[in-house]
C-alpha cells in the first residue's frame, strides 16, 4: 500500500476531525484493536485533535501533534502505524514468518503459506484461530518487534491445511514510505 508512497506529492490535504467522528473512531479502535480505553487514552488523549490527512488511491492517514498513529484505505480496518505498534506490539494479534520470508518481507511482498507454517514461522493455536481479513502484526524469527503489518486471505487454520499462495497480504512493513514519515 505504500510502496510507492511519497509524502510531497501523495498527500493532498490535512483537516481536524470532527468531535463527533473522534468518538466514532475511538469506538471503532476500542472494538477492532486489543487495547483498553486507559491504553488508547496514552496513545490518543482526549484533549488532543486528531487530524485526517488525505492520500491517494483513498489512503487515510490520522496524525495527532504531526505523528501518524494509524491509517486506513477505505471503508477497511483502521491499522495502527508500524512506529505505534513497535510501542505497543499488543495492539494486533501476531503471526510470524521464518528467516527466509524476510527479505521479501522488507521488499514489500505479501506473505505466503509456507513462510508462516515452517519451523521458524508461528502461526495462533486452534483454539485462538484467527478468521481471513484479520489485521495482524508480523513478526520475524529471531526478530523482537514486529516487521509488517498485514491482513490474513485465509483463517489461521486455512493457512494451515491449505499450505500454498498468498496467507498474509503485507500493508505497511519495516522501510517503506510510511515507515520513514515520522511528522506530517
Amino acid at each position: 500500500m505504500f510502496k510507492k508512497f511519497h509524502a510531497a506529492t501523495d498527500i493532498s490535504g490535512q483537516t481536524p476531525v470532527k468531535s463527533s467522528v473522534q468518538r466514532s473512531i475511538r469506538s471503532a479502535l476500542l472494538t477492532q484493536w486489543i487495547i483498553d480505553a486507559e491504553t488508547l487514552e496514552s496513545i490518543w488523549p482526549k484533549k488532543e485533535t486528531l487530524v485526517h490527512v488525505k492520500c491517494r488511491d483513498h489512503i487515510s492517514i490520522y496524525a495527532v501533534q504531526g505523528e501518524p498513529l494509524f491509517f486506513q484505505h477505505f471503508d477497511e480496518p483502521l491499522y495502527p502505524t508500524l512506529r505505534l505498534l513497535h510501542k505497543y506490539p499488543f495492539l494486533l494479534p501476531k503471526v510470524g514468518i521464518d528467516r527466509g520470508a524476510i527479505r521479501f518481507l522488507l521488499a514489500g511482498a505479501h506473505m505466503m503459506c509456507p513462510g508462516l507454517t515452517s519451523a521458524g514461522g508461528w502461526l495462533p493455536p486452534k483454539e485462538k484461530a484467527l478468521p481471513e481479513n484479520t489485521p495482524v502484526a508480523i513478526f520475524a524469527e529471531g526478530k523482537e518487534h514486529p516487521v509488517g503489518i498485514g491482513i490474513t486471505k485465509l483463517s489461521t487454520e486455512d493457512i494451515k491445511r491449505v499450505n500454498k499462495d498468498v496467507g498474509v497480504e503485507t500493508v505497511t512493513y519495516l522501510g517503506d514510505e510510511l515507515w520513514s514519515l515520522v511528522k506530517i
